[in-house]
């Protein structure tokens, strides 16, 4: 699993390819398109940088879309966590989001490589709910029975406060922009 998940967003990620080529080798990079009409032409860019980059790319919610542009698996929204099993293909990463134990938990059931739970600090993301704390998140990641990514607010100085929670990684969106 990849120590690290870049998520883009067309609007707070706007230059991908730039965060790309500051990601360390083994990361990974979780492509949201949101049903952009060049989708499949963005896709296919990202992944030739990815192959090149030794990053592992990941296509948010949309399996075609990975299946068409070779991505490396699919992150699945909570709500399609159950899909997991349905979509997978040999050798691909699926992970899922999960907003809180029960769907942690479930989505490793259902065959999630691992969950990403959020959000663990304030976040500038217009998605993010209350953010939980390293502590709930920590008691999260001891009873998901699986790998555990922590996501929302994730910085040079709350990622500190993540060390104990026995993660398998963390995500951000803007805080690898920059």
């Amino acid at each position: 699993m990849p120590p690290l998940l870049f998520f883009t967003d067309p609007a707070r990620t706007p230059d991908i390819g730039a965060a790309m080529a500051r990601l360390p080798r083994g990361a990974g990079v979780v492509f949201r398109a949101f049903g952009a009409a060049d989708a499949d032409a963005q896709g296919r860019q990202l992944a030739r940088i990815a192959r090149r980059r030794g990053l592992v790319l990941l296509v948010g919610a949309d399996a075609a879309l990975a299946a068409r542009i070779g991505a490396g698996g699919v992150h699945l929204p909570e709500r399609m966590a159950a899909r997991a099993p349905a979509i997978r293909r040999p050798g691909w990463i699926v992970t899922a989001a999960a907003h809180g134990p029960l769907a942690a938990r479930r989505g490793l059931a259902w065959g999630a490589d691992a969950v990403v739970v959020s959000a663990i600090f304030p976040s500038s993301s217009p998605s993010a709910g209350a953010p939980i704390g390293p502590l709930r998140l920590a008691q999260i990641a001891r009873r998901a029975g699986g790998p555990v990514y922590a996501l929302g607010g994730i910085n040079d100085k709350t990622a500190r406060r993540l060390l104990p929670a026995g993660l398998v990684g963390l995500a951000a969106v803007e805080a690898l922009t920059r």
